[in-house]
């Protein structure tokens, strides 16, 4: 069975433990790439990374962008959005049809 997985500052990612998912709290954003890592090679088919420590993890991140799983998903932490998950949304959408049908010229 596939697990999911949220990688972020603890205060942000509390709450998923409720819900069952695996959480993995970090401070440096090199504990978050080799934990992504790790999941990767483990039973993960989701990871949510908040877009704070993504920002510092990119080319890790990359290493799974065509990779079926772990699925890597950018979620806003407590304090806000940086819009790097609606970016990253925005790009693929506009990869699979050509075209920015989300926001148009606005680039939202």
């Amino acid at each position: 069975m596939r697990k999911i997985g949220v990688i972020g500052d603890k205060d942000s990612i509390l709450g998923f433990k409720a819900l069952g998912l695996s959480i993995f709290p970090v401070i440096k954003p090199e504990e978050a790439a080799d934990i992504l890592d790790d999941l990767a090679q483990q039973s993960y088919a989701v990871v949510f990374i908040t877009e704070q420590i993504a920002q510092n993890i990119q080319d890790t991140i990359d290493k799974y962008k065509n990779s079926v799983f772990p699925a890597v998903i950018l979620i806003p932490n407590n304090r806000g959005t940086l819009g790097l998950g609606i970016q990253g949304i925005k790009e693929s959408v506009e990869k699979a049809v050509g075209a920015d049908i989300l926001f148009g010229k606005e680039g939202r």
